[in-house]
């Protein structure tokens, strides 16, 4: 059986990572979206958030799994017995850090691939940032994200706005 991860902080989940997901899926055996616990980021959402928001748009995908994962990407493959790590590209600017990224894995974990999928032209925009920007803005976002995330995120972003201005 060929496995796959699909490592990111998935703060939130796009309608880009899930077309990636998507066409990914039909070259694997099987997909394990690697939610990274640690991370450089400050994320919206905690880690239960993130897993119940993707547990919820991949719920119809039999051979996709969600798991969180601490420590190295490489690792987190061996773990999984995955051949490869999967990365989403939008654009070019995407391209040199993920380069970087997948030479030093490489260096780590000869025997783990990384492959690169672009992402269709319509999601090249997209970024979870940009998209919890908008939200926090009270901009619709349906396009981006699947429906039950923007809700998420709408209810994220008027909890917070009630909590800072001291309203319950």
């Amino acid at each position: 059986m060929r496995t796959a991860i699909y490592p990111g902080t998935f703060d939130p989940v796009t309608n880009g990572h899930l077309d990636v997901l998507i066409r990914a899926k039909e070259l694997f055996d099987e997909v394990t979206i690697a939610i990274a616990a640690d991370s450089k980021k400050t994320p919206l959402f905690t880690l239960g958030e993130r897993m119940e928001l993707l547990l919820e748009a991949t719920k119809d995908m039999p051979n996709v799994k969600v798991r969180v994962f601490e420590g190295l990407t490489v690792e987190f493959a061996r773990q999984c017995g995955a051949v490869a790590i999967l990365r989403g590209l939008r654009a070019l600017s995407d391209f040199e850090y993920e380069f970087q990224l997948a030479l030093m894995n490489k260096k780590i974990a000869a025997d783990i691939e990384t492959i690169f999928l672009m992402t269709q032209a319509e999601f090249s925009f997209i970024s979870s940032s940009a998209i919890k920007w908008a939200a926090s803005l009270h901009a619709e976002v349906s396009a981006f994200v699947p429906p039950h995330v923007e809700k998420a995120l709408m209810s994220k972003y008027a909890s917070l706005r009630t909590d800072s201005n001291g309203v319950d």
